[in-house]
């Protein structure tokens, strides 16, 4: 645009807040709008003229352009989150969309590209992503926050904690935080399956042993009760211990003693226990495979995680959380979840729970190439199970979902008082009262106004 006057239609382009871009078909840039200088940090006399790919540094340059796709099959993209890099160094998530543009024939001769800075949706995002996590404990379902809610609680009353759930809810991370937010935090977390070991190996593995014990003892051995001493002990599977290994764990309990196989000497063990099980211990009780008593030691506190299926509102956060880890991991820049992924997932039972979700990804990993995870890359079994069935409806990511998650969290944690919302999110009541109305977002009776407001 520099030595000549600018037409209408770029005066117009020049004042809207997207970025936008146009190039020839050997993809030089023909136009470059104030947005995208402002957005890329480029100026626009440095931008025209260049190659798209040396000026709007974007994740997919390499690997799957969207104005190459189009320009190609004449196909738009509308919307798809990606991210560039901007000439100061800083990946800035951006929103871009493509089309075609034609001469006065029809014919090709170039294309055009969109896009807007989306910063404050991903800060946003994060934020809330923030809010339902606890030492990786991903949720935002209702009766988890409350389980997260007291954990700190739990954490410093030194009490010991039964964690029921099924196989893969993770229970393990439940004892990790627990163990992470109380005053042993400094001192070892020590896990030990208890399922996979047969009862003598357990016994020794848990208690240690002197030399002499037995055949092969030729030295000391100290045990994980020794090995977490002033920490914590996880049991996990404690439901599979036999009888005759519980009433050793229950004098553990009990007088916080144990002796070392081969010993005569008690030690003392200065060890908190969380212990887990896949099973209702109570009905162990009550069909005599699990002491009584031993039950009441280790039921001082008992959680009971509910299973995936029960809350899947937390797939898609669980599925983002994954596909954040396995891009730190391994390098990659998957960004999303295709919609029809989504719902095939939420449509899913997740008879393996979390664990189950979190293989899925890393399958999906494994064989996505590109950035967006779709169905081709789940399991075949999946998949199949749900051909010919109508897919549960995947929730919308939208701003306007996001700022309605957002503010509805603020309104719950405030008691719905408005003017205490208002103040933690900084905003004049006025305007909090007109997004609440624009948003659709439901208010109780009450408004918490006896609360400070």
């Amino acid at each position: 645009m520099s030595g000549r006057k600018a037409g209408p239609n770029e005066v117009i382009l020049d004042s809207i807040a997207d970025g936008v871009f146009t190039v020839d078909r050997n993809w030089r840039i023909t136009f470059f709008n104030r947005a995208a200088e402002e957005i890329t940090g480029v100026p626009r006399g440095e931008a025209v003229g260049r190659r798209c790919s040396e000026v709007f540094r974007a994740s997919i340059c390499e690997g799957g352009c969207a104005l190459r796709h189009t320009m190609e099959t004449g196909r738009k993209v509308v919307s798809r989150p990606i991210y560039i890099i901007d000439a100061g160094g800083r990946r800035v998530p951006v929103s871009i969309s493509t089309a075609v543009l034609r001469d006065a024939r029809g014919r090709i001769a170039g294309g055009v590209e969109t896009f807007r800075d989306v910063s404050v949706v991903e800060e946003l995002r994060k934020e809330i992503l923030k809010r339902r996590t606890l030492f990786d404990i991903v949720s935002g379902n209702r009766e988890m926050q409350r389980i997260m809610g007291i954990l700190p609680d739990i954490a410093r009353s030194g009490a010991t904690v039964l964690l029921e759930g099924e196989s893969g809810t993770g229970k393990e991370l439940f004892a990790r935080a627990i163990h992470h937010l109380s005053p042993r935090k400094g001192k070892p977390l020590v896990a030990v399956n208890c399922g996979a070991l047969p009862d003598t190996l357990l016994e020794s593995e848990l208690f240690g042993y002197k030399a002499g014990a037995f055949t092969d003892a030729r030295r000391d051995k100290p045990g994980r009760f020794a090995a977490a001493e002033g920490g914590t002990i996880f049991l996990d599977e404690i439901g599979d211990v036999s009888p005759a290994l519980q009433s050793r764990l229950l004098r553990v309990l009990q007088e916080k003693v144990y002796e070392p196989l081969g010993s005569v000497r008690p030690a003392r063990a200065d060890v908190r226990v969380i212990a887990a099980t896949n099973r209702r211990l109570a009905d162990l009780v009550r069909e005599g495979r699990f002491r009584e008593d031993l039950y009441y030691r280790v039921n001082v506190i008992s959680i009971v995680i509910p299973p995936l299926r029960d809350r899947p509102e937390d797939i898609p956060l669980l599925a983002e959380h994954f596909i954040e880890r396995f891009n730190r991991l391994q390098g990659r820049n998957v960004s999303r979840i295709a919609p029809e992924t989504l719902a095939l997932l939420l449509a899913h039972p997740f008879p393996g729970n979390v664990r189950e979700l979190e293989n899925i990804i890393e399958r999906a990993f494994v064989l996505c190439g590109g950035e967006v995870i779709t169905p081709a890359h789940l399991p075949e079994g999946l998949a199949a199970a749900r051909r010919g069935a109508r897919p549960a409806r995947a929730p919308a990511r939208s701003l306007r979902d996001l700022e309605a998650s957002f503010i509805l969290d603020a309104l719950e944690r405030n008691g719905w008082n408005r003017l205490a919302t208002a103040r933690e999110l900084g905003m004049h009541k006025t305007t909090l009262y007109r997004k609440i109305h624009a948003l659709g977002i439901a208010l109780p009776g009450r408004d918490g106004r006896r609360k400070g407001g």
